[in-house]
C-alpha cells in the first residue's frame, strides 16, 4: 500500500517517530543531572546533520521533546561560513529542508540570519573567525563538525561566554570524532550527556554504492573505527608524530622569513577519487627555525586547477620557490606550472626512498623543536601526520599533504643550498604576507 503524497510528506517531517535512537534526546548528563551540552559522536553519514536541524527547529518553536521552552536567540557555529550555509542552513539535511511551511524560517544570507515567523533568530558562525562570536548572547546553539574547527578551543571558549540567555541555555554539538583535547574534555564533562552513532545506524538512508564502497574499503581500520564506527582514536602506536608533539610546535604567528617555498606532491590522476594533490607552504627564519604556514591541498582538480593554486599561494606569500616530486609526471609538472607563470622557479625533485624514510628526518626535527605550526590547526595535515607509521596511513590512503609538507621542509634545510639571507620586514603594510600576524 502507497501512502498519498501529503500524508507520505507529513509522515517523514515527523522526526520524533523516525528519530533513531541515537537521535532521541538524552535524558541526563554524565553527573546524573541536566545537561547542558550534547555531544552526539558518529560516523560518516549517521544522521548527525538531521539530528542538528531538527534540534534547532525545536528550539525555535519550543516544542518538546528536543526543547524545554522557546529559544529566540541561536548561534550555528560551523567549520567555515560555507559549510554553515550550504550544510546547516541549505543542505539536504539542514534546516530549511525539514521545516515544515508553516514554520520554515526566512533565509537573509547576507546577514547570516534565519528569522521565524515566531520570532524565533538564528545567525550563523563561522570557527575560522572566532571574534565573530564575541559580544552576541544566545539561549541555544549548534556547533556543527567541531572536530574540524581551525581554532576549536578559542571558538567554543567564546561562545560559552555567550550563551547567557533564559533559564538553562544548551547546546547541541555534533561531529565526527577526532582525539582533539576539547573532546576529550566534552565527553568527561559532568554537564555533557554523550551519544554515538556508526554509519551503520543510518544504513537504509545512504547510498548503497557509498556502503559498498567506503565502508568495505575502510572498516576495520583505523580510520574506519574514527570515520565509520565514530570512535575516538588515541594516536597510533608507530605513528611518527603525535597530537602532543604538534600541540607543542604551535604558535600565533611566524617571524621574518629568509626565505619560504610551496611543496607540491601532484597527483597521477584527476578523475574522481584520485590522490590530492598535496600542496603546503613553509618557511624558514634566521636562527635556522622552520615554520608551516599553509596546508593549500586540492582534491579533484586538473593539472591546471592545482598549479593554479599553487601559484596563487606563491604570489600570495611572496615565496622563493616551488618544489616539486615529478616522480608521477616528470617534465610536465615543470611545464603546467610555467603554463600559469613562466616566471615562477619550480624545482623539480624524485622520491628515491620509501615514504616514511624521507618522513623520519622531519619528525626528528619536531621532536627537536625546529618546525613550528603557525596559528590554530592544519586540521587534515595533522591528522594525516599523527596516522603516519612504517606502513604508511593506516587506511593505505596517499598521503599527499604531508608529501608536500616533507619536501618544503626538507628543501628549507638543506645548508649548502640555502641562499643568502633575505629578510623580510614584517612593517605595518597591506603587502605583508598573512603568516607574519600584522594586521594594518
Amino acid at each position: 500500500m502507497t501512502l498519498p503524497p501529503r500524508l507520505l510528506t507529513a509522515f517523514n517531517d515527523d522526526f520524533i517517530t523516525l528519530a533513531h535512537l541515537h537521535q532521541e534526546p538524552p535524558r541526563v548528563a554524565n553527573n546524573g543531572g541536566p545537561w547542558t551540552t550534547w555531544l552526539m559522536l558518529g560516523g560518516r553519514g549517521a544522521g548527525k546533520t538531521r539530528l542538528g536541524a531538527e534540534w534547532v527547529r525545536a528550539q525555535a518553536m519550543g516544542a518538546p521533546p528536543y526543547a524545554e521552552q522557546r529559544a529566540l536567540n541561536i548561534a550555528l557555529v560551523g567549520e567555515t561560513a560555507h559549510d554553515a550555509r550550504e550544510v546547516m542552513i541549505e543542505g539536504p539535511s539542514g534546516i530549511l529542508r525539514h521545516c515544515p511551511r508553516s514554520e520554515r524560517p526566512s533565509w537573509t544570507s547576507t546577514r547570516r540570519r534565519l528569522e521565524w515567523p515566531n520570532g524565533a533568530v538564528a545567525t550563523t558562525f563561522s570557527a575560522e573567525d572566532p571574534e565573530q562570536l564575541r559580544g552576541p548572547q544566545f539561549d541555544a546553539a549548534w556547533c556543527d563538525e567541531l572536530a574540524k574547527w581551525r581554532a576549536p578551543d578559542e571558538t567554543f571558549d567564546n561562545l560559552q561566554f555567550g550563551l547567557r540567555l533564559g533559564p538553562r541555555p544548551r547546546q547541541l554539538v555534533t561531529t565526527t570524532p577526532k582525539p582533539i583535547a576539547l573532546i576529550k574534555r566534552l565527553v568527561i564533562d559532568p554537564r555533557t550527556a554523550v551519544t554515538r552513532a556508526s554509519t551503520y545506524a543510518n544504513a537504509a538512508h545512504l547510498s548503497p554504492a557509498f556502503i559498498e564502497a567506503v565502508i568495505g574499503r575502510y572498516a576495520g581500520t583505523r580510520i574506519g573505527r574514527q570515520e565509520i564506527d565514530g570512535e575516538i582514536i588515541e594516536d597510533r602506536a608507530d605513528a611518527l608524530w603525535s597530537r602532543d608533539m604538534i600541540e607543542a610546535a604551535r604558535i600565533a604567528a611566524a617571524p621574518a622569513l629568509m626565505r619560504v617555498v610551496i611543496g607540491v606532491d601532484p597527483p597521477a590522476s584527476s578523475r574522481q577519487g584520485a590522490d590530492a594533490c598535496g600542496i603546503v607552504a613553509a618557511g624558514i627564519d634566521e636562527g635556522g627555525l622552520v615554520y608551516v604556514l599553509e596546508d593549500a591541498t586540492v582534491q579533484g582538480l586538473a593539472p591546471s586547477g592545482w598549479a593554479s593554486r599553487a601559484v596563487a599561494l606563491y604570489r600570495r606569500l611572496e615565496a622563493d620557490a616551488i618544489v616539486a616530486e615529478v616522480n608521477q609526471g616528470g617534465d610536465m609538472v615543470r611545464a603546467v606550472l610555467h603554463q600559469i607563470d613562466r616566471a615562477v622557479p619550480v624545482k623539480q625533485v624524485h622520491a628515491t626512498r620509501a615514504k616514511h624514510v624521507r618522513a623520519e628526518p622531519v619528525a626528528t626535527m619536531y621532536e627537536q623543536g625546529r618546525v613550528k605550526h603557525v596559528g590554530a590547526s592544519f586540521a587534515a595535515l595533522e591528522d594525516e601526520m599523527c596516522d603516519f607509521g612504517v606502513g604508511g596511513l593506516s587506511g593505505g590512503a596517499s598521503p599527499d599533504r604531508l608529501d608536500a609538507l616533507v619536501w618544503a621542509v626538507t628543501e628549507l634545510t638543506k645548508r649548502a643550498e640555502r641562499p643568502g639571507p633575505r629578510i623580510r620586514a614584517l612593517w605595518d603594510d597591506p603587502l605583508v604576507p598573512p603568516w607574519t600576524g600584522f594586521r594594518r
